[in-house]
């Protein structure tokens, strides 16, 4: 299935979304002034939401609806829905969320990754189609740069990099990303630590 992302694409669109799903939830509780920090996808099929809803009101938060806890033990915390209009139109098309936020009014920008260009066009032909307000930020193609690693290595390091896999905390794990690409774990890591090696030869081939 990792064929299948050969010509990837990194987007970053900004949508009017009055349908977010875990804003509604919560309002419907009686919580207000609900912020979303970040929106991810999962292995099951759900999405992710971390929501920041203040600190009082975090605490009220029903077990039910919480995915990993409390993100800082304060007013943030993840919850788990089975995704708004939005959301699943971007996961119809292979993609993967990266991450999403609140910006202003009811805009979220979402950060995502879709195996073509061909996914992209869609994702945003049916959110325009379904009545939502799209604006795109950012559409970056992967090209291969160095000629160090191979192509499928310098891909796989691309995405691994734009979908937070070495941020700290990652944004997603080794699991989840090699899920997302059809592959096992243990061949993901098998091609990251041979891209890794291939890396620091050439950035130390003057000592070797």
């Amino acid at each position: 299935m990792v064929d299948a992302w050969r010509e990837p694409y990194h987007v970053v669109i900004e949508v009017e979304n009055n349908e977010c799903r875990m804003v509604s939830k919560l309002g419907a509780l009686g919580f207000k002034h609900l912020k979303v920090v970040d929106v991810r996808s999962s292995n099951s099929g759900s999405v992710r939401h971390l929501m920041d809803v203040g600190e009082d009101q975090a605490k009220k938060v029903p077990k039910e609806l919480s995915a990993k806890g409390h993100a800082d033990g304060k007013s943030t915390v993840w919850l788990e829905s089975e995704g708004c209009g939005v959301c699943n139109t971007i996961l119809s098309y292979d993609a993967f969320l990266v991450s999403g936020k609140s910006m202003h009014g009811n805009t979220i920008a979402y950060s995502f990754m879709v195996p073509t260009f061909q996914a992209y066009r869609g994702i945003i032909t049916d959110l325009e189609k379904t009545g939502h307000k799209v604006t795109v930020r950012k559409v970056g193609k992967f090209e291969q740069q160095t000629g160090v690693l191979t192509e499928n290595q310098e891909r796989i390091f691309w995405l691994a990099l734009k979908s937070g896999f070495f941020d700290y905390p990652r944004q997603i794990d080794m699991a989840e990303l090699a899920s997302k690409l059809g592959i096992a774990s243990a061949t993901l890591s098998e091609i990251l630590r041979r891209g890794t090696r291939r890396l620091l030869e050439h950035y130390f081939k003057r000592e070797m």
